[in-house]
């Protein structure tokens, strides 16, 4: 059912009609469609669980539901409960900004003085990098300068907060902190880099640090979790290496060298059957790592390598044993391609070109892409075939923000602009 078709005078009240009356099956998403609270989205792995999505949009352009101001920034937008939560940055401040889902009006907004660290590259902008993670009543945010808050987030009362840079002695990085923070259990797990605590596991209740491990040089990943047989590790892809370790004391099983010139290992790593998992850098290129228990030891062993894909500062998917994504840096002339390659061989199975340097979601069957053109595409693709549906630029470059989709609306942002568009 197009929901358009009910009005937006009905379409507004409905969800309030439908709790604790009755809900028909295909009406209205799932509750955790309708929800993206930590980055990567519902299962961190950037699909959603919808259905009803268009396959081409009207002919004058997606439809825009709102669009309004927003600064400097590249921080994804959350969606709890009705409610937008992102970072900005304006007159030499960060905000933490919530928004009305429907309307774009502003909830609350708490800003804080944050000068750029010394040595930061400003060319790409001085705004927040990393986004923020709700964790029932509480949101945690890190700024650009490795400010990490928690908030309380009905209201945004300061609740704690941590100098990662300052008094846990993180690794300064010249285009800031960019990585997310992840929930486990009762604790916050942070990426921090450093001599002394490179990974931190923070109690979400008052900060105390839980455990600290590692000596490794931070990087612009976020935290993943995976399972090894009913093992689980906790993925960090640190600046010259990834690292599994046990989320619950820090202790590292392994690590695995994948460096750049750069130090900048971003794409988070893929995992699924066959225990293969995919893991891919600027540069570097792109590797099959097998991953083997022994008991409670790990063993991980190179599969296979190549430098014909490479994932920067985007996303992939994972989908069916195969990862698809944008590949190539995108500057020098470097083209950027499309891409689909198997998660277990290594084979290509296919590259295209025809968008930019891009981030990617999927849902419903197909791929929302956004290019740093701001140009948004759907794509229909798997390991056989690739056609783009339809494409519309309404976005300036850059629109390095990966779309979040919460129901049928999709929310994107660019360094001036964000809005809500309707893909029902």
């Amino acid at each position: 059912m197009d929901r358009r078709s009910l009005g937006a005078p009905l379409r507004a009240a409905l969800p309030g009609l439908l709790i604790g009356f009755f809900l028909l099956p295909g009406l209205l998403p799932s509750t955790a469609s309708a929800q993206w609270t930590q980055w990567g989205g519902p299962h961190q792995d950037f699909k959603v669980d919808v259905e009803g999505l268009i396959d081409k949009f009207p002919e004058d352009g997606p439809t825009k539901l709102w669009s309004r101001e927003l600064s400097d920034g590249y921080s994804a937008i959350l969606v709890d409960e009705g409610t937008l939560y992102t970072m900005y940055r304006k007159d030499g401040k960060e905000f933490l900004i919530t928004m009305d889902a429907k309307t774009g009006e502003t909830g609350w907004e708490v800003g804080y003085d944050q000068k750029p660290t010394e040595g930061h590259m400003s060319r790409f902008g001085e705004g927040p990098r990393g986004t923020p993670l709700i964790v029932g009543d509480r949101i945690f945010s890190i700024g650009m300068a490795g400010q990490l808050y928690c908030r309380d987030k009905r209201g945004g009362k300061e609740l704690w907060k941590k100098d990662l840079w300052g008094d846990l002695k993180g690794s300064f990085l010249n285009h800031g902190y960019s990585s997310s923070p992840f929930a486990y259990k009762d604790n916050l797990i942070v990426l921090n880099g450093g001599e002394e605590a490179s990974v931190l596991s923070l109690s979400q209740k008052d900060g105390s640090v839980q455990w600290k491990s590692g000596k490794f040089k931070n990087s612009y990943s976020t935290p993943r979790l995976i399972k090894v047989g009913d093992q689980e590790q906790l993925l960090c892809y640190m600046g010259k290496e990834l690292v599994a370790m046990n989320p619950s004391d820090g202790e590292v099983y392994w690590t695995y060298s994948i460096g750049n010139q750069w130090d900048q290992n971003i794409c988070q790593p893929i995992f699924g059957s066959g225990d293969v998992l995919f893991v891919s850098s600027v540069t570097a290129g792109s590797f099959g790592l097998q991953l083997k228990r022994d008991g409670d030891k790990c063993s991980v062993e190179e599969k296979w390598s190549t430098r014909k894909v490479q994932f920067y500062h985007n996303t992939a998917v994972g989908l069916d044993g195969f990862v698809f994504g944008s590949s190539g840096a995108g500057f020098g002339g470097q083209a950027t391609m499309f891409s689909c390659i198997d998660r277990r061989t290594g084979e290509i199975m296919w590259r295209q070109r025809g968008l930019g340097k891009a981030t990617t979601i999927y849902a419903d069957g197909k791929f929302i892409v956004l290019d740093e053109n701001g140009k948004l595409a759907l794509i229909k693709a798997n390991e056989e075939e690739f056609e783009i549906l339809d494409k519309a630029t309404i976005l300036d470059n850059p629109a390095w923000t990966v779309p979040t989709l919460a129901g049928t609306t999709l929310y994107i942002r660019d360094l001036k602009t964000i809005m809500a568009l309707d893909l029902g």
